[in-house]
């Protein structure tokens, strides 16, 4: 349990300590970074989580009724963050802290169901950190944008940082235990979603991209190796 509430918080921490001295080179740090982050999260879920799913004799329509209501529930929190979660989030001057807010909110959502099915999931627990500094990087930027001092936007970073052990920490409670899986199975539907959104965007102009591509190949190839 210690490594499911340090390494996100790292994570994130990470990701702002980039934002606030790297500024310079961070918009290309940061695509590349999502797109392996991104591929290394999707293949994690297809390669680990999604056969532990159907591994354990549940209704499989059932556990695929609710990976779909994951990839959903993705889309709806992705109308309130604005595509945070695969590094395309803007906030308007005029939005201020009410639009930063809305967009925190949602990713704070996003951040607890993601921890869920991490307990004792050390791959997947790597996969979901690394994709957590770019997401960390966009949401200091859109701290500071919305007028938050820099210790407000490391404050917002800390809790966002925490809020995804706390997913985790629930499946240790009794009353929780018995519907562990299909709550994993709505993980597995934001991972899916997420993920393959960050791997089917296209450049500006579809132009070909080949230091993201061999990016998008190494998570996967991580995820292969480890899986």
């Amino acid at each position: 349990m210690t490594l499911t509430i340090g390494i996100p918080l790292v994570a994130v921490i990470l990701g702002a300590l980039i934002t606030e001295f790297g500024a310079k080179k961070v918009s290309k740090f940061k695509q590349l970074l999502l797109g392996f982050s991104g591929s290394f999260l999707l293949s994690i879920t297809l390669i680990e989580l999604l056969p532990n799913l159907f591994e354990l004799g549940l209704d499989r329509r059932l556990i695929s009724l609710i990976i779909l209501g994951g990839i959903l529930l993705q889309m709806i929190l992705e109308s309130f963050s604005k595509g945070a979660e695969h590094g395309h989030a803007h906030l308007n001057e005029s939005d201020g802290f009410s639009g930063f807010a809305l967009i925190f909110s949602a990713l704070f959502v996003h951040a607890f169901i993601e921890g869920i099915p991490l307990d004792g999931e050390k791959h997947l627990l790597l996969a979901v950190s690394l994709h957590k500094v770019p997401i960390a990087m966009i949401l200091y930027t859109l701290a500071l944008k919305a007028n938050l001092s820099k210790i407000q936007a490391f404050g917002a970073l800390i809790l966002f940082g925490l809020i995804t052990p706390l997913g985790s920490l629930i499946t240790n409670l009794d009353w929780v235990l018995t519907y562990t899986p299909y709550l994993n199975a709505l993980s597995a539907g934001i991972f899916l979603h997420v993920g393959a959104i960050i791997l089917f965007e296209s450049e500006k102009g579809h132009r070909f991209n080949l230091a993201r591509i061999v990016m998008v190949l190494l998570g996967m190839l991580l995820a292969y190796l480890i899986g």
